[in-house]
């Protein structure tokens, strides 16, 4: 049968990761949706051409702000049902964590989209509180504030209450109480104050220290009571309002929500009966996002709906407040994760391809050979389904053996090189003989991705994708174009950086994690672009600069009314000098240091004055260039 773009769809998982937010056209271009079927697409294969047109070289972040819009509604609409469905009392009040990516526009556009709900933030920083309080003028935005706090990030939260904005300061550790009553005497303005709780139960996965006993930020039940006498005491009681707790980022099983629900709500309805007025319940953040889209339990997946957790935490709060006779709170979630990874999608093209010589008919027999290589060819002329596994082990005993005669002097490179390419053709036709087979013995998993091709490609893992290197977080990756045609290569994604992790070699599956990816042989004079998805979640802000690649380009796209494709905003990456200076290089000191030498070399006659002209304004030119490579 021939491969179809439903047979591509099928093998990148792009139903299952996609939410309906990206497919697949008849030309095999892949699309993105940002509203929905119906609600007109984005080719963003045609999107790399006008991109080009325009002077925009890639790699290229295309940020689409009608996902967050959707992303927000969603979460909206799962707690309206649950609180319908439960008759609760109270309402929902979500605020973004802006420290999941704290980009101007898109924290703009979240607030916009968001305003019909009353969107609000949550900062963790004095940095965050200062971008928040002016950003944030819905006066029934919640601005809840977190982390480390001192006098001056207490005093600029209390602030923030004259100007009208609803901030809440949350307590995380016992010693940050003197501070804000200080602070609060000093102003005169009494605070609305929250208590994080540090719950007994810890999370599941990457981040399941945010709770539990060895948590960083939180008060222990003994701690809470703490707190309770410490303000009363002071006459500050009425002022503690929330109780918040987080159990960590990308939760992926719902019975860790369950857990910490339970236990949060009780003690809610505890500090009320000690006598807090309460009234908000911070549920934290920790909504997964669907990487692989297994729909499972793994750490790149999530085992629950937004439904489903809207559902829980509306249904436990509920049946804790109304065992005690406590009045429903508004309930506050920050989640951050869920609501923008899937608006941000990594554009870049390949610039080669390197394979391993495990293709073609082996060399024919020469009387020179050696006894090795004779062993070896009789190994490879007897790979067949019932032998595959020993000649493996054979293969790979006479490699181990032709390496340490050449070590001693026994065997030339010209005849170690005949060995190698040998081995590496004998390892191609075992992995032909292992496709066939319903069960492949564990001793060649590692055969697969030994043979895999390495795709140059134009970025920095580091800086467009560190969770991947960092935190071995998976991202969805999949060719923008070709998708017509069945991908007969299987390699990995190398970077441009000089450092060997700058690579990907991990990647989405339903059933597993692939160790390769399955792409196409390059074309000549063709360009072959991929994209990586569902990377608005922390990679912007948590890039670094290895080999000074900075920020790459970054383009806002919505589609209007009539289905066409808009270009709102493009904000150009980093060039050379702007990342030299961040490591306290100047551009007027290079260009002396390079004037300096050019001066040198005419003196010694190695150049002409013109040449020296050229070289400077050549160089000039390179600083006020892209970082990455262009065409």
């Amino acid at each position: 049968m021939s491969w179809t773009v439903q047979d591509s769809a099928e093998l990148y998982g792009i139903p299952y990761w996609g939410k309906g937010l990206f497919r697949v056209d008849q030309q095999g271009h892949l699309l993105a949706t940002p509203q929905g079927e119906g609600g007109g697409d984005i080719n963003l294969h045609e999107l790399v051409d006008e991109l080009q047109e325009r002077g925009i070289d890639l790699p290229v972040l295309v940020r689409m702000s009608q996902v967050a819009e959707r992303r927000v509604g969603l979460m909206w609409q799962c707690f309206d049902a649950a609180i319908e469905e439960y008759g609760f009392t109270g309402r929902y009040r979500g605020v973004y964590p802006i420290k999941v990516n704290q980009q101007r526009q898109l924290v703009e556009d979240i607030l916009r989209v968001g305003r019909k709900h009353h969107v609000g933030l949550e900062a963790g920083s004095k940095p965050e509180l200062l971008v928040a309080m002016a950003l944030l003028d819905d006066p029934e935005g919640l601005l809840i504030c977190n982390g480390y706090k001192d006098r001056r990030y207490i005093e600029t939260a209390l602030r923030a209450r004259q100007l009208g904005r609803q901030t809440v300061i949350v307590i995380e550790k016992l010693a940050e109480v003197d501070a804000i009553l200080e602070v609060a005497h000093k102003t005169g303005i009494r605070p609305v104050l929250g208590v994080r709780a540090k719950l007994s139960n810890p999370g599941k996965g990457k981040w399941q220290l945010s709770a539990g006993d060895r948590a960083k930020f939180g008060l222990t039940a003994l701690g809470i009571v703490q707190l309770v006498e410490l303000l009363r005491d002071a006459g500050y009681l009425d002022c503690l309002q929330l109780l918040h707790f987080h159990i960590g980022s990308q939760v992926v099983s719902i019975q860790t929500f369950k857990r910490a629900l339970r236990e949060a709500s009780r003690l809610y309805t505890e500090l009320v009966a000690l006598g807090a007025p309460m009234g908000l319940m911070d549920v934290g953040g920790g909504v997964g996002v669907d990487y692989d889209g297994s729909q499972t339990a793994f750490e790149a997946s999530r085992n629950y709906s937004e439904a489903e957790y809207a559902a829980d935490v509306v249904a436990q709060i509920a049946e804790a407040c109304n065992r005690a006779g406590v009045k429903h709170p508004d309930i506050v979630t920050e989640n951050g994760r869920s609501t923008v990874a899937y608006g941000s999608v990594l554009l870049f093209d390949i610039l080669g391809m390197e394979s391993m010589p495990s293709d073609g008919p082996p060399e024919p027999e020469q009387e020179d050979d050696t006894d090795l290589l004779k062993e070896l060819r009789e190994v490879y002329d007897n790979i067949n389904p019932r032998t595959y596994q020993e000649a493996w082990h054979d293969a790979v005993d006479v490699r181990t053996r032709a390496k340490s005669g050449f070590q001693l002097g026994v065997l030339s490179l010209t005849q170690l090189a005949r060995i190698d390419r040998l081995y590496w053709q004998s390892c191609g036709r075992i992995r032909h003989v292992m496709k066939k087979q319903s069960y492949v013995p564990d001793d060649l998993d590692g055969l697969e991705p030994s043979l895999a091709d390495t795709y140059y490609a134009n970025f920095s893992v580091f800086q467009s994708a560190p969770d991947a290197w960092a935190i071995d977080q998976l991202f969805p990756c999949v060719p923008v174009h070709r998708l017509e045609e069945e991908p007969r290569r299987r390699g990995i994604i190398a970077d441009l950086t000089c450092d060997s992790d700058g690579k990907i070699s991990r990647f989405v599956d339903r059933r597993d994690v692939k160790q390769v990816l399955e792409l196409h042989d390059l074309r000549d004079g063709e360009r072959y672009v991929l994209a990586l998805a569902l990377v608005g979640a922390y990679q912007e802000i948590l890039g670094d600069m290895h080999n000074l690649f900075g920020d790459t380009h970054a383009v806002h796209v919505t589609v209007d009314e009539d289905g066409e494709l808009r270009f709102d905003l493009v904000v150009e990456g980093d060039t050379v000098e702007e990342v030299t200076g961040y490591v306290q290089y100047t551009r007027k000191d290079l260009v002396h240091r390079m004037r300096r030498a050019t001066e040198k070399a005419i003196r010694k006659g190695q150049i002409e004055r013109k040449d020296a002209a050229s070289i400077l304004a050549f160089y000039r030119d390179g600083l006020d260039g892209y970082t990455y490579l262009g065409n």
